[in-house]
């Protein structure tokens, strides 16, 4: 069976993404990750898989549009399982996301990549990415540091 690129549209394929996708979010169970995958779909959220016959990776995806950049299909994940790495998965994959991007007509396709993850920057970087902006985080919860008043 030729390797294949797919939307994972049913729960059975979203459940069969969870053991590749847990690789990246460990967090999620498989109920959490197929709960929140559905209910993502409601923000334009889609779920794509690289088969080798099995699957070997996974990609999250949206359309959206920013005032700083336009239109862009942002991608929330990206992974390829650990025994698969090095063996040209994560670029076919990206390649199929570039190509999704023009097909919806965006200016970009970008993503975020954790401060650590030195190889994954250096694979982004090899396949024609930039470090185009820094992304600031605070939890929610936070007791905060700064005040409205001057």
């Amino acid at each position: 069976m030729p390797m294949k690129i797919a939307l994972a549209k049913t729960k059975d394929e979203i459940i069969t993404c969870h053991p590749v996708m847990s690789q990246l979010r460990p967090h999620l169970d498989c109920a959490a990750f197929v709960t929140a995958t559905e209910r993502m779909k409601n923000e334009g959220y889609q779920l794509v898989y690289l088969a080798d016959p099995d699957i070997r990776a996974v990609a999250g995806f949206r359309k959206m549009e920013m005032l700083a950049t336009g239109t862009v299909l942002y991608v929330d994940d990206l992974v390829t399982a650990g025994a698969h790495r090095s063996k040209g998965y994560d670029k076919h994959l990206l390649a199929w996301l570039l190509d999704e991007a023009k097909k919806q007509n965006c200016l970009y396709l970008e993503l975020d990549s954790g401060v650590k993850r030195l190889d994954a920057h250096r694979f982004y970087e090899r396949n024609g990415m930039s470090k185009a902006a820094y992304h600031f985080s605070v939890a929610a919860t936070a007791k905060k540091a700064w005040s409205a008043q001057p």
